[in-house]
């Protein structure tokens, strides 16, 4: 059993959402926004900083799970992002959590099936594949995709070591 809480960052908005994973089963334990309204990007930081360290405290993660930089076509904008995920990495780290980053096209494809899905779409899956009564807020449910695909690729990889172990025992097939 883990707890995963994924994030998708942003300067003014960082959604948030955090799943338990059993073996394969996955069960929704909370989800939401960090809403920064204030407009010097320093405070802003120290926001997100302070929302994703009392997230943490609240669920007691296991693991971390963010949405990597993509190469947006404002620079400004791009920096602004990285520097948001900086401030939600080390609240991470400085609770001595394992980070994992995870590309948004790799989240998509592994929640909607298709690397270029529309925000709805990844909605309407997070609803579906956690049980949800509604589709969460847009951001709250990219952060539920991430933390989905850390949970997908996490037992993808055990079922690969597993498999490699068995082919060298020379145990295939059991």
């Amino acid at each position: 059993m883990a707890i995963i809480l994924g994030i998708d960052p942003g300067s003014r908005i960082t959604g948030y959402g955090v799943i338990r994973q059993q073996g394969r089963k996955l069960e929704y334990l909370g989800s939401g926004c960090i809403r920064t309204a204030v407009d010097d990007l320093p405070t802003r930081l120290k926001l997100v900083y302070a929302g994703v360290s009392e997230i943490i405290t609240q669920f007691q993660p296991d693991f971390f799970a963010i949405e990597q930089v993509f190469m947006a076509r404002n620079a400004d904008s791009a920096l602004k992002l990285g520097q948001a995920r900086g401030a939600a990495i080390v609240a991470a780290v400085n609770a001595d959590l394992p980070v994992f980053e995870y590309a948004a096209r790799q989240v998509k494809q592994t929640v909607v099936g298709h690397g270029a899905a529309e925000k709805t779409q990844v909605q309407h899956m997070v609803k579906t594949l956690l049980k949800l009564a509604a589709n969460p807020q847009a951001d709250a449910a990219d952060a539920l995709a991430i933390a989905i695909t850390h949970c997908h690729l996490s037992q993808n990889t055990i079922r690969i070591g597993n498999a490699r172990l068995m082919l060298a025992r020379g145990r295939v097939g059991e």
